[in-house]
């Protein structure tokens, strides 16, 4: 595997804390504690644009599969629909009063899922922005959340360190696994759905089985939080972001690690990596505390 660093994009002014794929894959988005959403173009490795202005920290950004939207989730609470075809803002959703850290839709179902720190999820309607139901999965922040492939199960990761997964049918709760020691971050449903990924701040990423909902393998895999994982688009690999300062890349098959970007070899980030997107098959792009967005040129084997 060959790595290099292809682009250090620099003018965020604060850190940055989550990042979107475009409607096309030379795009994307970031956002942070800086007063707007920004637009990146990879072809010209710069930034394109402010796309929106925020009164609030961004902690979470979400393009649906399914329609030309980016769902914005700021400190305040507020949920933001903007509508990426004229570039215009679309709709509020106005619920919550705690910060919202993540948002995923089920595209087959039409649905919105918003994660706060209060603890509770809301539902809406992906089609006219309705608000449908909430339900409170902990008593602590529900920091992440993932859908498995087939939109049957949606995993909850929580600060109270467990993992909470529903069955989507009814939102009847099907499993609590327990077994790490700090808040979950992150979460990631396999492709094929056999297993769910989970990493936390107690740096150990884990593996579950997501019929026995039994814990497969445990991983001391970072010195620090693991903050997000994101399966490749097209290989069977995965890669993390720690608040180690590092980015790892991970063989699925036997969830091996197979390389580590950081500034001593490669000349990576200097504070926590927060969030992680491949643009493409060969393009893996960091967002971080230290205020900049790498771009990494990654040939895999």
């Amino acid at each position: 595997m060959e790595i290099k660093n292809k682009a250090i994009l620099p003018g965020h002014r604060n850190p940055v804390f989550t990042i979107e794929s475009g409607l096309e894959p030379h795009y994307f988005f970031t956002g942070g504690n800086d007063p707007g959403i920004v637009k990146w173009d990879l072809r010209r490795m710069k930034h394109e644009k402010v796309l929106a202005k925020v009164n609030t920290s961004v902690y979470a950004l979400h393009r649906p599969a399914s329609r030309p939207l980016l769902l914005v989730g700021e400190r305040s609470g507020q949920v933001s629909v903007l509508d990426l075809e004229t570039e215009k803002p679309l709709k509020v959703l106005p619920l919550h009063r705690h910060p919202v850290f993540d948002i995923q839709t089920a595209d087959h179902k039409q649905l919105i899922y918003v994660a706060s720190e209060d603890g509770h999820v809301s539902v809406w309607s992906l089609e006219d922005f309705r608000h449908i139901y909430t339900f409170q999965v902990s008593h602590d922040t529900v920091r992440c959340i993932s859908l498995s492939p087939d939109e049957q199960q949606i995993a909850f990761g929580c600060r109270d360190n467990s993992i909470r997964i529903y069955d989507t049918a009814e939102l009847s709760l099907l499993a609590t696994l327990n077994g790490h020691t700090m808040s979950v971050f992150s979460l990631a449903y396999s492709p094929d759905g056999k297993y769910l990924l989970s990493g936390a701040r107690d740096a150990q990423l884990k593996l579950w089985d997501t019929g026995t909902f039994q814990e497969i393998r445990n991983i001391p895999a970072h010195l620090y939080a693991i903050n997000h994982i994101c399966f490749h688009p097209g290989r069977r690999w995965f890669a993390t972001a720690s608040m180690d300062k590092s980015i790892r890349i991970w063989r699925e098959e036997d969830t091996a690690p197979v390389k580590t970007i950081d500034r001593a070899g490669l000349g990576g980030h200097a504070l926590s990596v927060n969030k992680l997107l491949w643009a493409d098959e060969a393009t893996l792009v960091s967002v971080s505390d230290d205020k900049n967005v790498m771009v990494w040129d990654v040939q895999l084997d």
